[in-house]
C-alpha cells in the first residue's frame, strides 16, 4: 500500500500545490489590476502564470522525485535528475523574459498615455522593442550556456574555450564582420534616434513607412503592401530620405503643361474650391503659378500641403484629377495643342501623321490625281483628232 501511496503523494501533491499557488498568485495579480487600473503592469503579469507553474511544478518534481521509490527512477536518478533540471532551467529563462516583457511594456503604454508628441513615442517604441530583443538574446545565451554546464563533458569544453577566448574572439570578429557592423548599426539607429518605428522614408526610389526594426534588418511597409528589408547597416553608411524626422506635416506640388491662354485667375479659385472639398487638405497653404514657358506650352505648378505623406499623396491626386476635367469642361482651349499646319505637307522624320494630317493629305493626293486625269484626257483629244482621217491635221479645205 505504502508502494502506491507514496508516488500519489509525490506526484499528485506537487501538482496540485503547483495549480493552487498559480491561482493564488493569478487572484492577486486580478485584484491589483482591478484597484491599479492606471498601469497594465498586473494584468500584464499575469501572462506569466504559465512560465511560473512550470518552473514550480518541475522544481517540487526535482526535489522530491526519488521519494517515489519507484526502481526505474531509482536505476536512472541521474539521467531524470539533469532532464528536470534541463527544463527547469528553460522554463526559468521564459518566465524572466515574460516578467521584463511586462515591465518594459507597462513603462511604454504610461509613457505613450501621457505623452502627445508622436515622434518621442516613436522614438521610445524603436527602443523599447530593441532593448527587449536585446534581453531576450542575453537571457537565451546564459540559459544555452548554463544548460550545457550541467553536463560534465561540458565542462572540460568551457574550460578550453575561456582558456583560448582571445583567439576564438578574433577569429570570430573577422569572420562575422558584416553581421557584428549590423548589431552595432542597429544599437546606433535605437539609441541614436535616425529612424523610428513609423518613420515615413525614402529608400531605393521606394517609399513606405518603417514596420519593424530589429538589431539586424529594418522591414518598410510600402504604399502597395510590399515589404522591403534593409539591413541596419544601410541607413547608417547611405544617404536616405526621413519624412517624418523633424514633424510628419509635407508640402506637394502639381504640374500642368498647359496652353499660353490657360486662364490663370479661373483657376486659383477653381483650386481654392477644390481644396476646401478635400478633407485630406490640412489648410495651412496653397498656390498657383507659372514656373516656365515653352514654345507651345507652359508649365503651370499647383503647390499644396497635408499633415502627412498619405495625406498628401490624396490632395495630389485629387487637385490633377479634378483641376483637368474642369479644363477640358470649361476651358479645352487652355489644354495643350499640336499644330497640324505643315509645310508642303511633309512630316518631321521618324513621326507618324496624326488622323487629321492623314485626311489633308488624301485629299490633297486625290485633288492631283484628278487634275492629272484631267490634263491627260485633254491631250488624248486633241491627238484623237489630230489623227482622223489622213492622219494630218485640218485645214478647213473641202
Amino acid at each position: 500500500m505504502e508502494n502506491v501511496l507514496r508516488p500519489l503523494l509525490v506526484l499528485g501533491g506537487s501538482v496540485l500545490l503547483t495549480l493552487a499557488l498559480g491561482w493564488a498568485v493569478d487572484l492577486v495579480l486580478r485584484r491589483a489590476d482591478t484597484r491599479h487600473s492606471e498601469t497594465p503592469l498586473w494584468g500584464l503579469l499575469r501572462r506569466c502564470r504559465l512560465p511560473l507553474q512550470v518552473v514550480l511544478l518541475t522544481a517540487l518534481l526535482r526535489g522530491s522525485f526519488r521519494e517515489t521509490g519507484w526502481r526505474i527512477i531509482e536505476d536512472h536518478h541521474d539521467g531524470i535528475g539533469r532532464a528536470l533540471s534541463l527544463v527547469l532551467i528553460g522554463a526559468g529563462a521564459w518566465l524572466v523574459v515574460r516578467i521584463v516583457w511586462a515591465a518594459v511594456e507597462s513603462t511604454y503604454a504610461r509613457y505613450a498615455a501621457t505623452t502627445r508628441d508622436a515622434a518621442r513615442i516613436r522614438r521610445v517604441r524603436t527602443q523599447v522593442t530593441l532593448i527587449m530583443r536585446i534581453v531576450t538574446a542575453v537571457v537565451v545565451v546564459v540559459a544555452a550556456a548554463a544548460i550545457l554546464l550541467t553536463f560534465p563533458d561540458m565542462r572540460a569544453v568551457g574550460t578550453s574555450i575561456l582558456a583560448s577566448a582571445g583567439i576564438i574572439g578574433i577569429v570570430a570578429g573577422v569572420a562575422a564582420q558584416s553581421t557584428l557592423g549590423n548589431l552595432f548599426a542597429g544599437f546606433q539607429i535605437a539609441f541614436g534616434d535616425m529612424v523610428r518605428i513609423g518613420d515615413t522614408v525614402v529608400v531605393d526610389g521606394e517609399w513606405g513607412v518603417v514596420e519593424e526594426v530589429t538589431l539586424t534588418f529594418l522591414a518598410v511597409r510600402t504604399w502597395d503592401e510590399r515589404r522591403i528589408t534593409m539591413p541596419v547597416s544601410y541607413f547608417t553608411s547611405k544617404p536616405f530620405e526621413n519624412w517624418s524626422r523633424g514633424g510628419v506635416q509635407m508640402t506637394g506640388t502639381v504640374f500642368f503643361q498647359l496652353d499660353h491662354s490657360a486662364p490663370m485667375g479661373p483657376m486659383r479659385e477653381k483650386l481654392h474650391e477644390i481644396l476646401l472639398a478635400c478633407p485630406a487638405w490640412d489648410g495651412r497653404a496653397w498656390n498657383l503659378a507659372v514656373t516656365d514657358t515653352a514654345t507651345t506650352t507652359m508649365e503651370v505648378r499647383a503647390v499644396v500641403t497635408a499633415k502627412d505623406a498619405d495625406d498628401i499623396w490624396t490632395v495630389r491626386c485629387a487637385v490633377r484629377e479634378q483641376l483637368i476635367g474642369w479644363l477640358v469642361e470649361n476651358h479645352p482651349y487652355a489644354l495643350p495643342r499640336i499644330s497640324t499646319d505643315l509645310a508642303h505637307g511633309l512630316l518631321p522624320r521618324g513621326r507618324s501623321p496624326l488622323p487629321t494630317e492623314r485626311t489633308e493629305r488624301t485629299e490633297r493626293t486625290e485633288r492631283n490625281e484628278r487634275n492629272e486625269r484631267a490634263e491627260h484626257d485633254e491631250g488624248a483629244r486633241e491627238e484623237g483628232a489630230r489623227d482622223e482621217g489622213t492622219g494630218r491635221p485640218r485645214t478647213g479645205r473641202g
